[in-house]
């Protein structure tokens, strides 16, 4: 009788490679060279500031975006060649966290956990109702199974979001802004349930955030993207300890530095058609 182990050894190579990949919306750059990789079961932070290519990152790892050059390999396969039918193969093993959740108003708690199980597999329907309340339980949210999203919190409905994105099992689970628009409670919650459910699914997670403190205190490795590019990565202490000027800044929450208040204008004597001070003189 052939034995079969339980528990397979892990593939290797990172789950996510981002090679020399320069991308952007029609003649406009919006990332040039960039560079990453993340290791399987790990946590992944992408910070930085507003419009600096985060969330476009987000698109380039789901093929909603295809790079100019470079390669975005998941699991070792570059997504960019691939048909409608392999990229919808590779999107079933991942999982997505939308800002604010993105529930189906119109539908329960549960329905909307049961909605990418009904989509996506042809599981007989007493399977699909003890998978959604298993993922329910995970996230603490059994009892509000019956409840539509227009009765729960902010919080919880986050909760049921996640609960949603871990629905198929996924390798790879993403998130664009998970805290966003949360209490200092349910920012806690949500952070140490991310940090939970990757170690004990095995998944491997990448948040967009801004949410600098719960960030760091979950995360594996931080990327910071600014200028086109990635300008640091590295664990949270080493970008704490960083002595780069832009990423002191940004980490410590500064008023001054390379990221400027005022974007470059004309002069207000020329905007306002005041006398040159200088030939005043």
């Amino acid at each position: 009788m052939a034995f079969t182990d339980p528990h397979p050894t892990t593939p290797a190579g990172p789950l996510i490679e981002v090679r020399d990949v320069t991308c952007g919306y029609a003649d406009r750059i919006i990332l040039s060279n960039v560079n990453l990789s993340l290791a399987r079961g790990k946590v992944l932070a992408l910070i930085g500031s507003s419009g600096g290519g985060k969330t476009t990152l987000l698109r380039l790892l789901t093929r909603q975006l295809k790079p100019v050059s470079g390669q975005v390999l998941f699991d070792g396969q570059d997504l960019a060649p691939m048909n409608q039918e392999q990229l919808y193969a590779q999107r079933r093993r991942m999982g997505m966290l939308f800002q604010f959740g993105a529930l189906f108003s119109d539908l329960s708690v549960f329905e909307n956990v049961a909605f990418p199980l009904r989509e996506h597999t042809r599981l007989s329907e007493p399977m699909i109702r003890d998978l959604v309340l298993m993922k329910l339980n995970a996230v603490g949210l059994r009892g509000a199974r019956d409840l539509m999203p227009n009765e729960i919190s902010g919080g919880m409905a986050r909760r049921v979001a996640l609960a949603r994105a871990i629905a198929l099992d996924p390798d790879l689970v993403l998130y664009d802004e998970p805290f966003a628009g949360l209490d200092p409670i349910s920012l806690g919650v949500t952070a140490r349930l991310i940090r939970d459910l990757n170690d004990a699914l095995g998944l491997t997670s990448v948040i967009v955030t801004h949410d600098l403190h719960e960030t760091f205190a979950i995360a594996d490795h931080v990327v910071m993207v600014a200028n086109g590019g990635v300008v640091a990565q590295g664990t949270p202490e080493e970008l704490k300890a960083s002595t780069d000027p832009l990423v002191r800044q940004f980490v410590n929450a500064q008023s001054d530095g390379p990221v400027r208040f005022h974007q470059p204008a004309p002069t207000m004597h020329d905007d306002f058609g005041l006398p040159d001070p200088e030939e005043a003189a």
